[in-house]
């Protein structure tokens, strides 16, 4: 890293970094008071208040958002005339999945072979750790030459809205001239990237019935409708033979332009088994950064173990379609509810019910905002120059923003690398990304400043 006053303070600043990361990572805050309860997540809120009020924010406050859920704000004024950037990250996490497979403690951050693991570490606590050091950096070399807005969001992992709505209902309040998204992350470790489009997305729950309960399977299998079956059929119905998406009606045939994901590399970071093939057509990036996208989350049905010899009168699964920016969620979701009423077999009872949905998102990355943010990666990442990719994941806040407030410029940068294994067992952070886009984070702010004539 390029040797600079700024450079040398986040560096002498990650020790504390770790400690609060550990902090933060302690607290089970999954959105869900069905996995955790409530006050895992108001104590990861109280916790990123705290720490805006250690920082000398002001109008620290803990909002309750229509979901049910908490956000952090808080206003950290700086020179007259000066742009306003809202810095955005949120705190609650997904589930553990298979906790049996975690190596070490999830919620407990803890380092092995350089990076550091546990639930939220880098999706996105990671992240909140970033805006504190690029703050606390610039605090200590000449001041922060912006006004700073921080959001700290609690409920972007369950998608259900709660801060797109407050936001919509005070619109005032996030109101900014640009608006750095902690929520992404870099193509790879050591390849300083911004995130230019988002896939949105929708969350439906698809039920099933077919008898008053369920029968033995020996004396009315063959002849009674098994709802588990027709689930099975449905949901098959989704993808066509080579695996990609296939939802009536809904166009799949997008191509991207812009930065490739070689086949070989994206298997290795996807950690495909030997053998086994990749899913879809196109190149990969037009898989997983253009085109519609569905996955199965969860099915409920009889665990192998404890099975009886039965025939399944109900069925219920969670789908979730990925929708490419260029498409509307909000259609989609129509399409994908139409598809599986119309492919459940039989005459099957089915109810599909809504439970989540969010906008694609594309940004302007000829803004002035991005040529300062281009500057301050070359700082932090010297010999290298800032690369523009697009993300399969959904950041619904990003349309609400960008609707609410169009002429802000909106960057996506975070920790988010195909190493940190996000949403999946073992996440981990690297400390050296986290300190690099910290610089970053910093040398942007000075740079836009600039750009504004500050």
């Amino acid at each position: 890293m390029t040797a600079n006053p700024i450079a040398g303070t986040v560096a002498s600043l990650m020790p504390r970094a770790r400690t609060e990361l550990a902090e933060l990572v302690a607290f089970r805050s999954v959105a869900d008071p069905a996995v955790y309860p409530r006050s895992e997540c108001e104590g990861a809120a109280e916790w990123v208040a705290g720490a805006l009020r250690g920082e000398g924010f002001k109008d620290v406050a803990v909002l309750e958002t229509p979901d049910g859920t908490q956000s952090v704000y808080g206003l950290l004024p700086g020179p007259e005339d000066a742009p306003t950037v809202l810095l955005y990250a949120h705190y609650d996490v997904q589930p553990l999945g298979d906790e049996d497979a975690w190596l070490t403690p999830p919620f407990e951050l803890t380092e092995r072979a350089g990076r550091w693991y546990g639930r939220g570490a880098a999706d996105c606590k990671g992240g909140v750790l970033m805006h504190l050091l690029a703050l606390r950096a610039l605090k200590a070399n000449g001041g922060v030459p912006v006004n700073v807005k921080v959001i700290v969001e609690g409920s972007e992992e369950q998608g259900t809205g709660g801060l797109e709505r407050y936001a919509e209902a005070h619109p005032e309040l996030l109101a900014a001239d640009a608006v750095v998204i902690g929520d992404a992350g870099n193509f790879r470790v050591g390849l300083p990237t911004v995130t230019a489009t988002l896939r949105g997305m929708t969350l439906l729950r698809v039920r099933i019935d077919t008898l008053e309960g369920n029968l033995h399977s020996g004396q009315f299998g063959g002849a009674a409708p098994d709802a588990l079956a027709a689930l099975v059929r449905v949901l098959d119905s989704l993808r066509a033979e080579d695996g990609s998406t296939t939802v009536d009606g809904l166009a799949d045939d997008a191509v991207w332009e812009g930065l490739e994901y070689a086949e070989a590399d994206f298997r290795k970071d996807a950690k495909v088994l030997d053998g086994v093939g990749l899913i879809g057509h196109g190149s990969v990036a037009d898989r997983i950064w253009a085109r519609p996208a569905v996955t199965v989350l969860g099915i409920d049905c009889p665990p192998v173990v404890g099975a009886t010899p039965s025939v399944q009168a109900h069925a219920r699964a969670t789908v979730s379609l990925r929708v490419p920016p260029g498409q509307d969620a909000a259609a989609a979701t129509e399409l994908l509810a139409a598809h599986l009423e119309a492919r459940t077999p039989w005459g099957a009872r089915v109810s599909v019910e809504q439970i989540g949905q969010g906008q694609a998102f594309r940004a302007d990355t000829s803004s002035p905002a991005y040529a300062a943010m281009a500057d301050a990666m070359r700082v932090a990442y010297p010999g290298q120059d800032m690369q523009v990719a697009g993300q399969g994941g959904s950041i619904p806040l990003c349309n609400t923003l960008a609707a609410l407030y169009p002429e802000a410029e909106i960057l996506l940068i975070g920790l988010s690398e195909p190493e940190a294994q996000i949403h999946a067992v073992n996440e981990s952070v690297s400390p050296e990304e986290l300190e690099r886009l910290s610089v970053a984070e910093a040398h942007f702010l000075v740079n836009y400043a600039a750009s504004r004539g500050v």
